[in-house]
């Protein structure tokens, strides 16, 4: 299967969840976009490792990182390789100089360990082209042009989270309005409708 290499794009509190964070990222040299929610704790290991800042006492990721170069271990990718019901399964790639192991992850925490590594980090095509959401400068254009009422009232004729009544160039313009609010939850609903009518 074909990887795609992904870089972090944004990480910004959920306006939808609680607590929640979403993490953006995207195609290298591409304009899909892979939104996706993570917990607080591992928001926070992953804009201290952006920013480049030192804890006073090594985080959880710290700790394995020194772990690991103890032992002469090494995470050179990391791959997100699957989505079941909207949480996404990633695994490290590790290896020493006997041999080369894939260990089961977080998706929030490899890319954390990642990060720390410097590693790499990839999802497979498939993945991507289902469930990845493009940004391109046609779809802000259009959104511009609709100002600000069209939105609201295309809004105001969604029942909760159904969007079966709404024709698929409002629902694309409706993902744009989403992205652009930073509301990824919500995209990632409507990316789901639209992909349930292909």
């Amino acid at each position: 299967m074909k990887k795609i290499k992904l870089e972090i794009i944004a990480l910004s509190y959920s306006q939808t969840q609680s607590g929640a964070y979403a993490l953006v990222l995207g195609e290298a040299n591409g304009k899909r976009r892979l939104p996706i929610i993570i917990g607080g704790f591992e928001a926070q290991a992953i804009a201290i490792e952006i920013e480049k800042m030192t804890p006073s006492r090594p985080l959880t990721h710290d700790l394995l990182k020194i772990f690991a170069e103890s032992f002469n271990i090494l995470i050179t990718e990391v791959i997100i390789y699957k989505i079941v019901e909207g949480i996404f399964y990633a695994k490290l790639v590790a290896n020493n100089v006997q041999q080369t192991i894939e260990i089961d992850a977080r998706t929030s925490d490899a890319i954390a360990i990642a990060l720390r590594f410097n590693c790499p980090i990839y999802t497979y095509e498939s993945i991507l082209s289902t469930y990845g959401v493009v940004l391109d400068e046609e779809n802000n254009r259009l959104e511009e042009s609709l100002g600000g009422d069209a939105d609201e009232q295309k809004e105001e004729g969604v029942a909760s989270n159904d969007f079966s009544q709404i024709n698929t160039e409002e629902l694309r313009q409706l993902l744009q309005s989403a992205l652009d609010e930073e509301d990824y939850e919500k995209a990632s609903r409507i990316r789901d409708e639209l992909n349930d009518r292909q």
